[in-house]
């Protein structure tokens, strides 16, 4: 089936993401930073134009009735928090140094094992719905990933990881994505109300992500008029590519 194929590919392409961690050795810790608050900027931009411009609508039709959506949104949060709390991991996406500590690293390895699996259960799923839905939750992963999977990167090499052994349980951990898939496709395909539910369950999942984890990163930042006109400007270019997928729509 078309949807078993393209979700696949998908979360394989958001697994190699994981190796990016390498454009790491060829930047100074003062660049990748600089660099790192303009692509957190362009995540939440689309995470959050995925949530409001595709997901949301489609939870609306699904669930039946707005409160219901509104219910499943506000357990897509409630859940990301859970995950949060209860793991003792978060979605950091500034590089690990004495000044900037994480948890310890096979902590983290475990964290973002659960993390990508929720990937790619919440693209398996969206691709059950519609191709549509499907791509474009893929690339809001994917700008997501990026810096995500930079700073989970420098986690391990900080917490005393030969570099290359960094990459490989980087890599390792991003391949769970494959198994949350075939979850969400075999569940999607055999159990009633399941996409109905898990829609908005990845609305709020990425809500929470961009609203509690990327935008505060970005407030850390000594508020310069011109960075802030940066973020702001990255910020709308991540919702950009949303906006454009829903045209083509």
């Amino acid at each position: 089936m078309i949807e078993w194929a393209l979700s696949l590919i998908s979360v394989l392409i958001i697994s190699a993401f994981s190796l990016i961690g390498i454009l790491t050795l060829w930047f100074s810790d003062k660049k990748t930073k600089k660099l790192f608050v303009y692509l957190v900027s362009f995540a939440a931009g689309g995470l959050f134009g995925d949530a409001f411009l595709h997901l949301i609508p489609e939870a609306m039709r699904e669930a039946g009735t707005q409160t219901t959506a509104a219910l499943l949104i506000l357990t897509g949060i409630l859940s990301s928090f859970a995950v949060e709390r209860f793991l003792q991991w978060r979605h950091c996406h500034i590089p690990t140094s004495k000044e900037h500590p994480h948890t310890f690293a096979y902590m983290n390895l475990f964290g973002d094992s659960v993390h990508n699996l929720i990937d790619g259960i919440i693209v398996g799923g969206s691709y059950l719905v519609s191709i549509p839905i499907g791509v474009s939750t893929t690339i809001a992963v994917i700008f997501h990933e990026i810096p995500q999977e930079i700073g989970d990167f420098s986690v391990l090499v900080y917490g005393g990881f030969h570099k290359r052994k960094a990459l490989m349980f980087n890599f390792l951990t991003a391949l769970s994505a494959i198994l949350g898939a075939v979850v969400a496709l075999v569940l999607g395909s055999s159990v009633e109300g399941f996409i109905p539910l898990l829609i908005p369950f990845a609305a709020g999942n990425f809500i929470y992500i961009a609203g509690s984890d990327l935008i505060p990163e970005l407030r850390k930042d000594t508020p310069e008029p011109k960075k802030a006109a940066l973020q702001m400007t990255s910020l709308i270019l991540g919702i950009i590519p949303m906006v454009l997928l829903l045209l083509g729509e």
